[in-house]
């Protein structure tokens, strides 16, 4: 697969970046943290030869001046809000966080809860975390935030909340989700700081849009694709054009929020340290990519897979039409389609011959490998045995897994579990060649190319189940489905 980044001049340059602006504040930052630190896997996908965990590998060059604060809204908690990536509420992401944090050689302070209102679930949370031993802060719902600035920048609004006394010069503010608060946080620890005698300083890290791309770049526009659900639409910093008569590239509400910002650093300090919001910034990406044109194919295939997620998301009534047809016209912008994924028209066409559902599989060669479902195998089993031998020079006609072996499996899922669909998944096709692997060299020599597999993309005319979706996620393949019900 071609690479189009750097990582390593990332690491390098990114960390050396965050040193200069903790030295500009006098030795003391607050740094919010956009995005995901680790399992960023938008960023490697637009950016191939970004890792997912890059962030986290570039912050470990800091860690030992570092200390991570973890924000979760008390609203979350109350709602018990779930990440839908990984299916678990926000309270107990903040427990994951903090023990992968620790296990990767990071200081974790402890956790901040936002939005405090005397939510009793907020309460028993950090009751629970305060006998776990973890450093638990409220900040409290101010009336007003973020306009109100003559009221927060005083003792009746950032004056409120219980200060975190940070031991370390950098402090990395992060959080389960958006919307938990972070930017407040940060903000309220400089008042808090200031009224102790730090002046300390504020910058963001966030990795999209990337500012000193084009407004129009694939990379970029695959981010506003990303966020269709939130509204957020990428622009040009009018701050940043005004103050040095250069483009630069952030969000709405960034530009939006950067006249209140200026207004609360000039309260807490009284003059601001910035000029735009690009200048809150501190993101190296786009200094570090290698093959524009690699980035820029691989964002237009990223914006094609969200639109086809949104498709169907709305198909299964998850959500209105207003994120698709976003996502229609950010396609338009870049001036692609849906065949630009070329899965697409390869299942499609595998459909219309076989008269079955049909999906499609490109290689990192750009071959692709298709395959239609059958009254045995659905079609990603199929797909999987398919692929399989061909990456390892079996021939096409040899049945790996014998029908003898088959029918007993769908009569346990008929008789047994009162299945309906006893087609064989994805998970039961690998868990069964793993058991005859142990006597079959074909099936042994099939097993061992799954590693092959991560980075390949694949596209189905179905809306696969679950279980299938997440064994090709497992095995880090990128999978579009058509908005089709089985």
């Amino acid at each position: 697969m071609k690479l189009g980044f750097d990582n390593d001049k990332y690491i390098r340059i990114q960390s050396e970046h965050i040193k200069e602006r903790i030295a500009h504040f006098e030795g003391k930052l607050y740094l919010e943290l956009g995005g995901k630190l680790f399992d960023d896997h938008h960023a490697s996908r637009v950016l191939p030869g970004f890792q997912p965990d890059s962030k986290l590998r570039m912050l470990s060059q800091l860690a030992d001046s570092a200390e991570i604060i973890i924000v979760i809204s008390a609203t979350d908690i109350e709602k018990n809000k779930v990440r839908a990536d990984l299916g678990i509420t926000y309270d107990e992401d903040v427990l994951r966080l903090r023990s992968e944090f620790e296990s990767r050689g990071f200081y974790v302070g402890g956790v901040v809860i936002t939005h405090y209102n005397g939510q009793a679930s907020a309460k028993a949370f950090r009751e629970r975390l305060e006998r776990m031993g973890i450093s638990t802060h409220y900040q409290y719902f101010i009336e007003g935030y973020p306009r109100n600035v003559d009221v927060i920048a005083s003792p009746d609004g950032f004056g409120r909340n219980e200060y975190f006394e940070t031991t370390r010069p950098l402090v990395i503010v992060t959080a389960p989700g958006p919307g938990s608060g972070k930017m407040a946080v940060c903000l309220s620890q400089l008042y808090n700081e200031a009224q102790h005698g730090v002046r300390a300083g504020y910058a963001k890290f966030e990795t999209f849009p990337v500012w000193n791309l084009p407004l129009k770049h694939p990379v970029n526009i695959a981010y506003e694709a990303a966020t269709a659900d939130l509204g957020d639409v990428n622009m040009i910093d009018p701050f940043h054009l005004e103050a040095y008569g250069k483009m630069a590239v952030n969000y709405n509400r960034d530009v939006e929020i950067f006249p209140v910002l200026n207004a609360l650093f000039e309260g807490i300090y009284g003059s601001s340290p910035y000029k735009s919001p690009t200048d809150m910034g501190v993101n190296m990406v786009g200094f570090c990519i290698s093959d524009d044109e690699v980035c820029a194919q691989a964002s237009k295939d990223e914006i094609v897979r969200r639109y086809f997620a949104a498709l169907g998301k709305y198909a299964q009534g998850l959500t209105d039409d207003t994120e698709v047809s976003k996502i229609a016209l950010l396609m338009k912008q870049a001036r692609i389609d849906t065949d630009f994924r070329r899965t697409v028209p390869a299942a499609r066409q595998r459909k219309e011959e076989s008269g079955h559902t049909s999906i499609a599989l490109e290689l990192p060669n750009h071959q692709i490998i298709t395959a239609h479902s059958s009254s045995l195998l659905g079609c990603s089993a199929a797909l999987l045995l398919n692929v399989t031998k061909h990456l390892a020079g079996i021939d096409h006609e040899i049945n790996l897994i014998p029908q003898t072996m088959i029918e007993p499996i769908q009569k346990m899922k008929f008789e047994y579990l009162q299945g309906r669909n006893v087609r064989l998944h994805a998970d039961e096709v690998l868990v069964a060649l793993s058991m005859l692997s142990v006597s079959d060299p074909y099936c042994r020599r099939a097993l061992e190319t799954l590693p092959l597999l991560r980075g390949c993309q694949v596209h189905a005319t179905v809306l696969l189940s679950e279980v299938d979706r997440t064994i090709f996620k497992k095995l880090g393949i990128d999978v579009t489905c058509d908005p089709v019900a089985k």
